[in-house]
C-alpha cells in the first residue's frame, strides 16, 4: 500500500485530500503540530475505512519532523507522495514597514526550511524506490506580493523558488515536485477552491506529472 503523508493537515484540505488519495489505495500519514486534533482527525478517517494515522510535529522543529516522517514511514510504509501545506501564523501576516528581521525568520523558518528538511527526509526512499511526488500548496503572495502579507510574501517566494529548483534537478530520478497556488484561500462551495475540488486537482497533479505550477483561481481575480 503506497503512503501519502500531509504536513500540516488540517480538517479542510487535508482531510479531502486523504479521502481522495485513499480512494486509489494509499495510506494517510497526517501531520500537525496539534497532536489531540491530527489524531481525532485519523480516527475519523479510519471509522470511513481510510488506514490513516495522526502524529505531532512542528515543522520548525526539524527533529520533530523527522521523528513524525520516521514513525509514519514505519507504522504506515514507506511515503511515496508528501504534501507540505501547513497554514502560516497570523504573526507572519504583518504589512511591509512593520517587518522586521526578527518576523522574517519564523516565516522562512516555516515555509522554506521546514519542506527542505521534509523534502530531503524522504528523497532518498524515493530515489531508492524509482519515484515520488512532493506536492506543495501555497496562497497567491507566492507569485504575487502582497506588501500587508510580508511575512509569508517572501517566505511563501523561497518556497516557490526551492521547489522549483528541485523540480528540475529531481526530474531524472522520477521525483516530481510541483506546487498549488490557491489565491485567496480555501472556500468551501467554490467551484475552483472548494477542498474537495482542490483535493481532486492534487491528485491529478500526482498522477499526471506534467508542469510545476499550477493555479487554483485566478490571480486577476482572487489575489
Amino acid at each position: 500500500m503506497p503512503t501519502l503523508a500531509i504536513i500540516g493537515a488540517g480538517s479542510q484540505l487535508g482531510a479531502a485530500t486523504a479521502r481522495r488519495f485513499a480512494r486509489e489505495g494509499f495510506a494517510v500519514a497526517l501531520i500537525s503540530r496539534t497532536a489531540e486534533r491530527v489524531r481525532a482527525l485519523a480516527d475519523e478517517l479510519a471509522a470511513e475505512g481510510i488506514t490513516a494515522r495522526g502524529y505531532a510535529a512542528n515543522v520548525r522543529d526539524h527533529d520533530s519532523l523527522r521523528s513524525a516522517l520516521d514513525d509514519a514511514a514505519a507504522d504506515l510504509g514507506p511515503i511515496d507522495v508528501l504534501q507540505d501545506s501547513p497554514l502560516p501564523a497570523k504573526e507572519f501576516l504583518r504589512p511591509v514597514l512593520e517587518t522586521t528581521v526578527d518576523d522574517l525568520q519564523p516565516a522562512i523558518e516555516f515555509s522554506v526550511y521546514g519542506p527542505l528538511v521534509a523534502i530531503h527526509h524522504v528523497m532518498q526512499h524515493m530515489r531508492f524506490r524509482g519515484g515520488g511526488t512532493i506536492l506543495l500548496v501555497n496562497g497567491g503572495s507566492a507569485v504575487r506580493p502582497v506588501a500587508k502579507f510580508a511575512g509569508t510574501s517572501v517566505a511563501f517566494a523561497g518556497e516557490s523558488a526551492l521547489g522549483q529548483m528541485l523540480h528540475d534537478a529531481l526530474k531524472p530520478d522520477n521525483i516530481h515536485v510541483t506546487q498549488l497556488i490557491i489565491p485567496g484561500g480555501i472556500i468551501e462551495g467554490h467551484p475552483r477552491k472548494d477542498p474537495t475540488v482542490l483535493a481532486e486537482r492534487l491528485w491529478e497533479m500526482h498522477s499526471t506529472k506534467e508542469q510545476f505550477r499550477h493555479f487554483a483561481g485566478d490571480m486577476d481575480l482572487d489575489g
